[in-house]
């Protein structure tokens, strides 16, 4: 999962983006408003930190902006303690929850979570593709009842994919999701990621979940693929 802090307080944002990623969320940050927009509008999140007083453009503006263009990314908003009337007019704006300043980082990253659910259709703490189980509260996955290991990277990929099970899902929708938006879309980093996953979550004999799909991109199914929609069915585990 993607998140974008938005944040003049550059310690404070820091603060945020360090323990949003020690919870193996993928954190952009923007130290002004005009500068948030602007990442907001072109590029792919999961969830939004805002805060309301901001220079060049004020929280409130941003978001307004925002909605105004279309853009239904989840918002939660930061405000000063006791000021209502930010908070009033930031829902009325369209933010899904707000916190006021100081506060607990661990209720943060709990509001987060629970407006990436209300906005996901998937409610549930827990994803499951056939019998791999991914849990998105404690960021670990299950199969064959055992725990697997993985990087914050590789966390963060798979539960892309499996937020968008049964879909097709391309490179270029990969690096807006999982990747910083200066990524090289030259580089075969995507293809080396899927291989890692593929190695832990799969074992010879056991049943295919994470395809590639020739000249497109990926796809978890909960179903067995024909050779028609693969072109890795025979590739080794190493």
């Amino acid at each position: 999962m993607k998140i974008l802090v938005i944040e003049d307080e550059k310690k404070m944002a820091l603060f945020i983006k360090r323990g949003l990623e020690e919870e193996r969320y993928i954190v952009e940050t923007a130290f002004d408003g005009q500068t948030g927009l602007e990442m907001a509008l072109h590029n792919q999140y999961d969830a939004i930190v805002l805060d309301v007083m901001l220079p060049k453009r004020n929280g409130l503006a941003v978001l307004s902006a925002m909605r105004a263009a279309g853009n239904v990314t989840p918002v939660l908003m930061l405000t000063a303690r006791g000021n209502t009337e930010d908070r009033v007019a930031g829902l009325d704006l369209g933010a899904d929850d707000y916190m006021p300043k100081p506060f607990h980082f661990e209720e943060l990253a709990a509001r987060l979570r629970s407006i990436m659910r209300r906005s996901s259709p998937e409610k549930s703490t827990k994803m499951q593709c056939m019998d791999l189980i991914l849990d998105t509260v404690a960021h670990v996955a299950f199969r064959w009842g055992k725990e697997i290991e993985l990087t914050t990277k590789e966390y963060a990929l798979l539960e892309y994919l499996m937020r968008n099970k049964n879909r097709i899902i391309s490179r270029s929708m990969i690096t807006q999701h999982v990747w910083k938006h200066n990524f090289d879309p030259e580089s075969n980093i995507i293809d080396v990621y899927i291989k890692r996953i593929r190695s832990k979550i799969e074992r010879p004999g056991s049943a295919r979940i994470l395809q590639s799909i020739r000249g497109v991109g990926y796809r978890m199914r909960e179903t067995e693929p024909t050779d028609a929609d693969t072109e890795d069915d025979n590739e080794s585990f190493d």
